[in-house]
């Protein structure tokens, strides 16, 4: 576990964290419409995807994730398509692919791509078991090719597509770190969402770019069926990839903080803020949003990066963000709450390597229900937070102070 903490420590400090800002970096100052139409065609004109209506949209918390991946996987009919950043010889590993292979051998198309840094083991123990059930498996982006630079270009996706018609994505991994309730520092706290209507063709098709450049085949017809409306959400899923500019991850946080009218609610796992979303948000919160930051707290998995999550508290607390630190587990979710109607989950860290060099992805959704139960799960985890006050953080000891300030400096100039 080491090896992965000191790789991404290195990645985000080279990526220039946590304050390092281009002047022309992307900056949505104008007002975004909160929901409908208007959002829908800032968000569209942003990332390239529009708000649809017909999608059943479904919460699943924590451990729970297993469940509904399991279920999913049995009910395929024609194709599973996985996308996977950590998946790791363990329980969970051993439970879906039970349930691959037992629809392999009905003759559903299994293809998978897993990331081979966040996935040690795999080679060894999991893709000679699938390969041999009939599934198409598929590595991303072999870092050891003599490319330096690429050994930072991953891919973060966490995406589960089943007949063309039914997706689930994240911020899940398939490993014991993920089950549980997200109460015990070794069952960390998640948040992902199962997904029917027609943002899984966008789903699908962010698996069929990974899969080409995996060197798989095109997909066939078949993988991207006409879908019916299943429900009344309205959902985009944004698809992100490394660029030279703005990517999609970039934009998509802008146009969400932007859209916020009374309450922006984030939480994240690897908070480290660029200085234009940072700016972004203490805009908000200067125009009388009630903006709140849900990170993690003593329990992390890498800690170098909480000092860096905390060198960015500073300007955020002074200007009016509220910060919450949970306590119980590692906070791995990546949600936004925006108003009552708006939520965006997937896995898109605040960070510099979700931002400029990760393939990521996250549904939006506009439904007040889902709102409304996000909402009551973000009141329990507060309820096991601390939260990070003004008063008592301008009078932390020097030697914190410089801790933090040393961050700062390095990350600048990495």
């Amino acid at each position: 576990m080491w090896k992965l903490a000191a790789f991404f420590a290195l990645a985000l400090l080279a990526a220039g964290c946590p304050y390092p800002n281009h002047p022309d970096d992307l900056q949505v100052r104008d007002p975004v419409p909160s929901g409908g139409d208007g959002f829908s065609l800032a968000l569209y004109q942003s990332v390239g995807v529009a708000m649809r209506p017909g999608h059943e949209v479904e919460l699943v918390e924590n451990g729970r994730i297993f469940d509904v991946l399991e279920e999913e996987i049995l009910r395929a009919e024609s194709s599973i398509h996985i996308v996977s950043f950590i998946w790791r010889p363990s329980y969970p590993s051993t439970r879906l692919i039970r349930a691959i292979l037992k629809r392999t051998q009905e003759g559903v198309a299994c293809r998978v791509i897993y990331e081979p840094f966040g996935s040690p083991g795999f080679d060894d123990k999991i893709r000679r078991t699938l390969a041999e059930g009939g599934c198409d498996v598929r590595r991303f982006r072999n870092y050891s090719n003599g490319t330096p630079g690429r050994l930072f270009y991953r891919n973060h996706r966490k995406i589960l597509i089943v007949d063309g018609r039914r997706g689930v994505t994240g911020g899940f991994g398939i490993w014991w770190s993920w089950l549980g309730d997200g109460l015990a520092p070794d069952e960390w706290r998640e948040s992902n969402v199962r997904v029917q209507g027609p943002a899984v063709a966008e789903m699908q098709l962010a698996f069929a770019e990974n899969w080409q450049e995996a060197g798989g085949a095109l997909l066939g017809p078949e993988a991207f069926p006409k879908l019916e409306q299943a429900g009344k959400a309205r959902a985009a899923f944004v698809a992100s990839t490394s660029a030279a500019g703005e990517t999609s991850a970039e934009r998509l946080t802008q146009v969400a903080i932007a859209s916020a009218q009374h309450r922006l609610w984030i939480a994240n796992s690897y908070f480290i803020p660029s200085k234009a979303i940072a700016d972004a948000l203490v805009r908000r919160a200067q125009a009388g949003v009630d903006v709140r930051i849900l990170a993690p707290g003593r329990n992390h998995d890498l800690h170098p990066i909480r000092s860096a999550q905390r060198s960015t508290y500073e300007q955020l607390l002074r200007q009016g963000v509220r910060i919450w630190e949970y306590q119980p587990a590692m906070m791995h979710s990546k949600t936004m709450l925006i108003d009552d109607r708006l939520a965006v989950v997937g896995s898109i860290n605040i960070d510099p390597m979700s931002m400029r060099k990760s393939e990521e992805g996250a549904l939006v959704i506009e439904d007040p229900a889902v709102a409304a139960e996000l909402e009551r799960h973000w009141k329990v985890d507060l309820e096991r937070s601390i939260e990070i006050r003004w008063d008592s953080w301008r009078r932390r000891g020097l030697l914190e102070r410089l801790m933090y300030e040393l961050t700062w400096i390095f990350g600048a100039f990495a």
